[in-house]
């Protein structure tokens, strides 16, 4: 097939002729990617009440950090389904697994509800019909609760919450009666749920080898306040008479005492985090940090603290941009950014950073330059980062957004997709994870940021204003665009819908292409500079 770029010119003979810088730019993606400062740390989530965002959003977010989650991208429809009719649940091995995912493992069957709602689908479901938002961390928690009885893991409580349920509330209700009967079998895990009116941060663990059930507890973001998760535990007191804010399994106290995990009668203060998990992670407090200091600086927190506030209250409102920037941050301008000691000496004899010196670099490098690891925010292992806007005042079709960015997010775009859209590009239907393809839009993306990786600080000052052109356009026209759907709307929802689809489409492929044309100009002029 001929593949031309958006200015005419055919890629197809310089991208065969680059093949082998791909398969390089591929090992030195995999040597890049071994960099790992503990057993979980392949999320962050960044939270927003409404009154804390400029416009009366909420929004979660979710950096899917993993090496192994699938790529591919796709809407699921509303269904209809006979009363009486099972539900399978899945273990779903997500490397393997296409759109149609034949190959997954059926765990349990249980009743199907009478008609499941419409959800944005990726490694984990986004969104649903009713602006219905999840993000997600690992924070792993104690060995000793993990479950080899229960039928339902994390990606799976993610689907069943967004086909089930309307609301934060609503989500949590779903996963506590499905964990009741049939059992949670993941490790730790980090909810962050927004609907419309209400942010939620839920923590989930398993209730131990044998058993069937789950451990939980959640406390409302307050509407003003802004709050992130970094893989590891931070829920501590509950105040369970206060229902507004504060929400638990039956069994929260009872089976940390059954599993000798805490004591009523101690005098000790019942803390989840440490009770079933703990705080050790220094990389994963960093990033809880680095955005708390981000939108409250005037709290002087310390950066080697073990606790942190679960929220704050911002010293200005915060914008979905501004919240898919931080997901960029690799701790500039604090004594935790790696490359500001990797120097060298200009024309001019002036002491400047290295061309060479990255954020993202291996353990081997980071020895070679003797530069202490952090993990910061903006993360190499990328496979997406989304953030949702979910809007009270709008339709829902309108309402719900998904900022959604392949890979790297300091060197990639982020493209609204409503949740209206009926479809989503072709080439974001196509699997890239398990072997380069052509075809995958992920692969535009990422051969990009691993190839900056051989000369980032030259390349991307290239790399920025491509991204930055196609994302600040989108969220300069989001008004606009919205204020033409919603006339739309008025008339016939399915117009809007289809109007929406095309604007969201049309800038996902527009970008792919400009990627891959990107990656030409890259590869033509740094050829003789590695």
């Amino acid at each position: 097939m001929r593949i031309t770029s958006e200015f005419g010119n055919p890629i197809k003979l310089l991208f065969l002729l680059s093949l082998p810088l791909i398969l390089t730019v591929q090992s030195f993606a995999q040597a890049v990617e071994k960099v790992i400062d503990t057993e979980f740390d392949n999320c962050t989530s960044i939270m927003v009440g409404k009154k804390a965002s400029t416009d009366g959003s909420t929004i979660t977010s979710h950096s899917c950090d993993s090496r192994s989650d699938r790529t591919w991208v796709n809407i699921v429809p509303r269904m209809k389904h006979v009363k009486g009719t099972m539900a399978k649940v899945y273990f779903e091995p997500k490397l393997t697994t296409m759109p149609d995912q034949p190959n997954r493992k059926v765990t349990v069957e249980i009743p199907q509800v009478t008609e499941t709602y419409a959800y944005f689908n990726a490694a984990y479901p986004i969104m649903n019909e009713y602006q219905l938002a999840i993000g997600e961390s690992t924070f792993g928690g104690k060995d000793i609760m993990q479950s080899d009885s229960g039928k339902i893991d994390c990606p799976e409580l993610y689907r069943l919450a967004l086909e089930r349920a309307k609301t934060a509330r609503e989500a949590i209700k779903v996963i506590d009666e499905l964990t009741k009967r049939y059992g949670y079998n993941d490790v730790g895990e980090c909810f962050t749920f927004a609907d419309p009116n209400e942010v939620w941060y839920f923590e989930i663990v398993g209730p131990g080898k044998g058993k069937i059930g789950a451990v939980w507890a959640a406390v409302r973001v307050p509407d003003d306040h802004i709050s992130v998760n970094a893989n590891a535990s931070r829920i501590r007191t509950l105040n369970l008479k206060d229902k507004e804010n504060f929400l638990a399994s039956d069994n929260v106290f009872s089976k940390a005492e059954e599993l000798g995990l805490w004591n009523s009668k101690s005098g000790q203060p019942f803390e989840f985090c440490y009770v079933y998990a703990n705080r050790n992670s220094l990389g994963c407090r960093r990033r809880e940090w680095r955005v708390l200091s981000l939108v409250a600086p005037s709290l002087k927190l310390d950066a080697n603290a073990e606790n942190y506030p679960i929220s704050v209250k911002p010293e200005k409102k915060y914008s979905a941009q501004e919240v898919v920037n931080m997901f960029r941050d690799y701790y500039q301008d604090t004594p935790f950014d790696m490359t500001k000691t990797i120097l060298t000496v200009d024309k001019e004899g002036k002491s400047i950073i290295s061309p060479v010196a990255n954020p993202f670099m291996n353990n081997d490098l980071k020895s070679l330059f003797k530069v202490s690891s952090e993990r910061t925010i903006a993360c190499v292992r990328a496979t997406y980062v989304q953030v949702t806007q979910s809007r009270s005042w709008l339709p829902n079709e309108i309402g719900g957004i998904v900022w959604f960015g392949y890979d790297n997010p300091t060197a990639t775009p982020h493209i609204p997709y409503y949740i209206g859209n009926t479809t989503m590009p072709n080439s974001y239907m196509v699997d890239g994870r398990a072997k380069f393809n052509k075809e995958s839009a992920w692969w535009a993306f990422r051969v990009v940021s691993q190839l900056a990786m051989f000369r980032w600080q030259d390349m991307i000052k290239e790399i920025n204003p491509v991204w930055q052109e196609i994302e600040n356009k989108a969220f300069n026209e989001q008004s606009k665009i919205e204020e033409q759907a919603l006339i739309l709307y008025k008339e016939d929802p399915n117009t809007a819908k289809d109007f929406l689809t095309k604007y969201s489409n049309n800038i996902a492929n527009n970008a792919v292409e400009r990627y891959w044309l990107l990656y030409e100009e890259l590869w033509s002029k740094y050829t003789q500079k590695f």
